[in-house]
């Protein structure tokens, strides 16, 4: 009596993985599959390092779960002003060659005191440092930053740029030291849903996508040797080049929403 429920719900769960866009697999991460990285109802797998707090520390509950979004906000109680306490949600397993893909939006009005840079700006980071190696009053890890910026409504602003906090790249064939780099994306102005992924191949290539159109690629993500922070970890690791390491998502003064944070571990 109780085999045909079970050969249903086989039937069924066969249908469902056969046409689910992406397939959870809780800690597992089978090649070519996209995997959620968010459960949409906590922060299970994650940890908040947020300026002048420990690791671990979600301070002010700036990275929350709400309506099964990933939400970055500043209460009043808690950043009566930013004090330049800026964030970072880190997932707890490194990776080397992946895409990682969010959809996000900019919402509401930026943090009182946040520098005027940072108004509709967040960033996801990559081949970053472990929170546990971050000092308590440490801004940013060292890491490659993939730049998310939200438009003012009337100029032209790029999205998916790159950032380079602690590290730098090779750029059309050149080490490249500026600490931020322009895509050739379009702007995007409002509140909108915006996806953008990032091929990433060890240290041989890291790409920026927005729905599926590549805006800027680059080669051989390194630590900086002339940061006082990077040379420490150049010394832990022996060598400069970045093959792997941690994904954060910025907390950087203006709230944001994150619907999808996925990943699709990919063959080396």
């Amino acid at each position: 009596m109780k085999a045909r429920p079970l050969c249903l719900f086989a039937m069924l769960l066969a249908v469902a993985l056969a046409t689910s866009t992406t397939v959870t697999f809780g800690d597992e991460f089978p090649v070519g599959k996209w995997v959620s990285l968010f459960n949409g109802k906590n922060l299970e797998g994650w940890t908040p390092k947020i300026r002048y707090h420990e690791a671990g520390e979600n301070y002010g509950n700036t990275f929350r779960v709400e309506d099964g979004l990933l939400k970055v906000r500043y209460d009043d109680d808690a950043y009566p002003k930013f004090d330049e306490r800026f964030g970072h949600l880190f997932y707890d397993q490194p990776f080397s060659h992946y895409r990682f893909r969010v959809t996000y939006r900019f919402v509401g009005e930026q943090a009182n005191g946040g520098p005027g840079w940072a108004t509709r700006n967040s960033g996801i980071m990559v081949h970053g440092e472990s929170p546990d190696t971050m000092t308590t009053d440490q801004d940013f890890p060292a890491s490659i930053e993939v730049q998310l910026l939200g438009g003012n409504g009337k100029d032209d602003r790029t999205n998916a740029n790159l950032c380079t906090p602690g590290t730098n790249v090779v750029y059309q064939g050149k080490l490249h030291r500026p600490h931020c780099t322009k895509s050739n994306s379009e702007t995007f102005h409002g509140e909108d849903w915006v996806t953008v992924e990032i091929e990433v191949r060890g240290s041989k290539l890291i790409r920026h996508l927005i729905d599926n159109q590549s805006v800027l690629e680059y080669t051989e993500p390194q630590l900086d040797d002339a940061d006082e922070h990077s040379k420490m970890l150049i010394e832990k690791q022996g060598g400069k080049l970045l093959e792997g390491g941690t994904i954060s998502l910025q907390s950087e003064s203006h709230p944001c929403d994150f619907k999808s944070v996925e990943i699709m571990v990919l063959d080396h």
